[in-house]
């Protein structure tokens, strides 16, 4: 017994070893409801058309109604959690004329709804769907255009995300909102991306999910597991020094849009085995937008979550029969047992964000002709411990990773600085980790 006793001793004064998984994680995926996702998409088509510039006095048709029952979802979620939403309108007036799209005057409401974090309200993720919807002709704000798919699927998840998420607490602050005006020119998004600037938001990222409702694609590719995860390489508000580092040090696919698409990957691989994330190293699809681009326009991190097989006959269509062809983004095109994985995606990543630290502002990366990666970086609030990952220069994931503990500096015997990239992620309490930061500085 002497003889155990010293290795007791040793055992129990050990760095305790994070968890690799929470189990609040899976309640939260077992939580989201395709049942109701597809009442709150069959709700959204009802309104008939939810154009931009649509009817906005009358109580069941157009997209004044259908904000306001977005809205009065979001409170009778608040209200079933103890007023832990805070709801609100963010508006901006868009004059005609503004894009050939504009053709009077219009109002382009989003609908917000906050959920504050406890220890840090002032960070913000966010996860975002479009309410508008629209036909053929990007002008005609009359004709019947349900957008079950483009994009009810999207703010049906986000409203189902608040209705799961709100029965927790987070660290950090959530925010669901429906964008409006996506269709006329990303309105909806550049609004509250400048509100945000103007109220000194701390972004940790958005994830915009547009269209995540369709399994059968236009090639004939049928899919209930594959989704897409499009990110931009480097933020467009990169500075000329910036660009020159990049030339010498790499980064170029390494900006915080990409950072942020990589967690959603590593979270979904963790989390839901069964799913296929893609990531796909382009701002959107070939020439198209988002609402995520007004974001990253303005310097934060943004992301499109959707379906990795789109229908384009489903989609930006009127409603007729063409050739044998059914054109029309209707109700029965939604597959909404494939919309509550998705949403579920972006559930468990909100949760994993909002929970984790804020991630390094700064890391340092040495080790130039030396046999050994050196990195040291400025710690922050509410981590236990850091983690270095690293990865070959062409994967497009963290392959590789470390637990070093609550250090500020590390080395990495042995690997060679010249033959891989490396990042810095925070740990929390629970195991959350913050996205991984790629180093901003370099010492010798």
């Amino acid at each position: 017994m002497k003889k155990l006793y010293p290795l007791l001793i040793a055992l129990l004064s050990m760095p305790l070893m994070k968890a690799q998984t929470d189990l609040k994680i899976y309640d939260i995926i077992n939580s989201v409801s395709a049942e109701r996702i597809e009442n709150d998409v069959t709700t959204l088509v009802n309104f008939g058309t939810r154009h931009t510039l649509s009817d906005t006095v009358s109580q069941t048709r157009g997209i004044g109604a259908a904000r306001r029952w977005i809205k009065s979802e979001f409170e009778k979620i608040s209200s079933e959690c103890n007023d832990c939403l805070e709801v609100f309108y963010q508006k901006n007036l868009i004059p005609k004329g503004d894009n050939a799209r504009i053709v009077n005057d219009v109002w382009v409401v989003n609908v917000v709804a906050i959920q504050k974090g406890t220890k840090f309200p002032n960070r913000y993720i966010i996860m975002s769907g479009d309410i508008d919807s629209r036909v053929s002709d990007p002008t005609n704000y009359t004709s019947d255009s349900p957008g079950a798919n483009d994009n009810a699927s999207g703010m049906a998840g986000t409203i189902e995300a608040a209705r799961v998420l709100s029965k927790y607490q987070f660290e950090s602050s959530v925010i669901y909102v429906g964008l409006s005006g996506e269709e006329q020119g990303l309105y909806g998004g550049k609004g509250l991306a400048e509100y945000a600037k103007e109220k000194g938001w701390d972004i940790i990222g958005i994830l915009n999910n547009d269209m995540i409702g369709n399994i059968t694609g236009v090639d004939g590719v049928v899919s209930n597991r594959d989704f897409r995860i499009f990110s931009e390489p480097v933020p467009p508000t990169e500075t000329e020094q910036e660009r020159r580092a990049r030339r010498f040090y790499g980064g170029e696919v390494d900006g915080i849009s990409r950072q942020l698409a990589r967690y959603v990957y590593k979270t979904t691989k963790t989390y839901m085995p069964e799913m296929n994330p893609m990531m796909i190293y382009r701002l959107d699809r070939f020439g198209r937008g988002g609402h995520h681009r007004p974001f990253n326009d303005a310097g934060f991190a943004g992301i499109r979550i959707m379906e990795a097989h789109e229908n384009y006959t489903q989609q930006h269509q009127d409603i007729r029969v063409e050739d044998g062809i059914a054109y029309g983004d209707v109700l029965e095109h939604v597959n909404f047992g494939y919309a509550k994985k998705l949403t579920a995606v972006n559930a468990i990543n909100l949760a994993s964000l909002a929970w984790a630290p804020p991630a390094p502002e700064t890391v340092e990366i040495g080790g130039i002709v030396e046999p050994n990666a050196k990195l040291r970086w400025s710690k922050v609030d509410g981590a236990v411990g850091y983690k270095i990952y690293w990865r070959d220069t062409t994967s497009p994931t963290w392959d590789h990773a470390r637990y070093v503990g609550d250090v500020n500096e590390f080395v990495l015997e042995g690997i060679v600085l010249d033959n891989y990239f490396f990042g810095v992620a925070a740990v929390g309490k629970d195991g959350h980790e913050s996205p991984v930061v790629f180093p901003n500085k370099v010492f010798r």
